[in-house]
């Protein structure tokens, strides 16, 4: 399929203006330049509630975003979807994501529940992990003071974010954790090297390059020995059984494509149920696009409608 008119109209428009690659700047100032980028293509979705707070996790304070859709009545409970949001380790923030998290919770009629996980290079490789398992085992503990139901929690996120919320699937399974009903997960990294036949075809030209790809992992990982960390590169692990169901979307034009793809088929391969949906069209990063890319939007009904379904909302 040839690349989306809306996707290369974008991608014409940043080449035209000289945008830098994240690789080319500091990680303050890549942040400060992705909050930039995904405040000009997002989607404006207003929501009954938002509420920022701190929890106490093993590595210091962790900052969560907590997304209410309506007001509940007496004992009534929603489902709850803990979101990582992407920005290879080192950028994106629960700002970044904002949009995206509001649309999923009106849409879903769940609430959503932001993790605001420590970046690197400033703590690297597991301190993201540490986070991200930590807000879920907090939210299955505290899911009915927040309105939410403790029976029915999924984890998602998108790129380094999906990479997360496929590592704290599997560390919750591990762990006899059993309330984790569902994985969305966005064009995920989750293989070990950046080697896939994907990441050498798309390596330039498409908003994620191979050098931004490269330069995020040498910023998150601490030595060559994380990249077989499952932790790190869920591909990586022994056993992929008894995960949560998933719907994968990839994206045809991104070098992390080849990666999704594996990884549902292994997740398939060990008996676990998947729906993996290429967006053959877009970019990486286009579920964030939603302001300027129709197909984000479909995309997010998509996601709405596997993640009803896994809530048994249909």
């Amino acid at each position: 399929m040839p690349l989306d008119s809306q996707a290369r109209k974008l991608l014409d428009a940043a080449k035209a203006a000289g945008v830098p690659e994240m690789w080319e700047l500091t990680p303050e100032v890549a942040r400060a330049e992705y909050l930039k980028r995904t405040a000009k293509t997002k989607s404006e979705v207003d929501i009954w509630k938002v509420e920022d707070r701190q929890i106490l996790g093993p590595l210091g304070v962790i900052g969560i975003r907590i997304y209410t859709p309506r007001s509940l009545d007496g004992a009534e409970l929603l489902p709850v979807l803990v979101w990582y949001h992407g920005g290879g380790f080192v950028i994106g923030d629960l700002e970044s994501h904002d949009s995206v998290c509001r649309a999923l919770s009106n849409q879903t009629d769940c609430i959503v529940v932001a993790v605001d996980y420590r970046l690197a290079p400033e703590y690297k490789f597991p301190a993201a992990v540490i986070d991200c398992e930590f807000a879920l085992t907090w939210v299955a503990e505290h899911a009915v003071a927040i309105g939410g139901n403790k029976t029915k929690i999924a984890v998602g996120g998108d790129s380094a974010g999906g990479n997360l919320a496929a590592a704290v699937a599997l560390l919750a399974r591990d762990k006899g954790i059993t309330n984790v009903c569902f994985q969305l997960l966005i064009y995920p990294c989750v293989a070990p090297e950046p080697e896939t036949r994907s990441h050498h075809q798309f390596a330039e030209g498409f908003l994620l390059t191979r050098k931004t790809i490269t330069w995020f992992y040498q910023q998150y990982l601490r030595t060559s020995k994380d990249v077989r960390d499952p932790r790190y590169a869920p591909l990586e692990a022994d056993d992929l059984s008894l995960l949560p169901p998933a719907l994968i979307i990839v994206a045809g034009y991104d070098p992390l494509r080849d990666e999704g793809i594996d990884y549902a088929r292994a997740l398939i391969e060990a008996g676990n149920q998947v729906h993996l949906s290429n967006y053959e069209g877009m970019i990486h990063g286009f579920y964030l696009m939603g302001g300027v890319i129709d197909m984000a939007n479909k995309a997010i009904d998509e996601s709405v409608m596997h993640l009803k379904s896994a809530f048994g909302k249909e």
